[in-house]
């Protein structure tokens, strides 16, 4: 059995031996992030999945708007070494294109259609990548874009509502802040935690 620093060693060797690193970090003992060049993306995540890291774990991405880049973010798993390993790559914000890993990752078919789905990222090769997945009938760009503008849109799809500037307390002798207060402590009391 390996120790989880020798893991981490291990990882550093693989991935260095096998692309150029822009950046490399290791964020605890069981997780290490690598940040390399778009065009060898395919060619980590094919030496990865050999190596072991199976398992695609999630894929998202981050719009670093000042730079006018997208970044993409995979992130597997290996069962064996249990090492997480994020492969992060920055993309073009204004043609955002990201080739499909599907050919290796199948699980990858629904993660690049949140992506596409939320930042607008295109993945030629994966078929299905413009189809609506969660944003039913959504008409406007991409929400998490941060360009977008939440409280525009809001005020263009739904009807304006006034709210008061105060509010009264009910029962002002017992909150639900109390009241929650006194569940914990007594739950804390049951589970031989702190004596009331």
């Amino acid at each position: 059995m390996t120790n989880s620093m020798n893991n981490i060693e291990f990882v550093n060797d693989l991935v260095k031996g096998t692309v150029e690193v822009v950046k490399s970090e290791v964020i605890d003992k069981f997780q290490v992030s690598f940040e390399i060049k778009k065009n060898e993306v395919h060619l980590l995540l094919t030496k990865l999945k050999s190596a072991g890291w199976i398992q695609l774990s999630y894929l998202s991405a981050i719009d670093w708007l000042e730079e006018n880049k997208f970044e993409l973010i995979y992130i597997l798993m290996n069962w064996e070494k249990p090492v997480y390993i994020q492969v992060r790559t920055k993309i073009d914000r204004e043609n955002p294109v990201m080739d499909s890993i599907l050919p290796i990752f199948g699980g990858a078919k629904y993660y690049e259609r949140e992506a596409h789905e939320f930042f607008g990222i295109a993945f030629p090769g994966n078929p299905d990548y413009e189809k609506q997945l969660i944003l039913e009938g959504w008409d406007d760009i991409p929400p998490l874009r941060k360009d977008f503008d939440p409280k525009a849109y809001s005020d263009k799809k739904f009807p304006q509502r006034d709210y008061p500037q105060d509010y009264s307390v009910k029962d002002p002798k017992e909150s639900k802040q109390a009241k929650r207060e006194a569940r914990k402590q007594r739950a804390e009391s049951l589970r031989g935690g702190k004596k009331q």
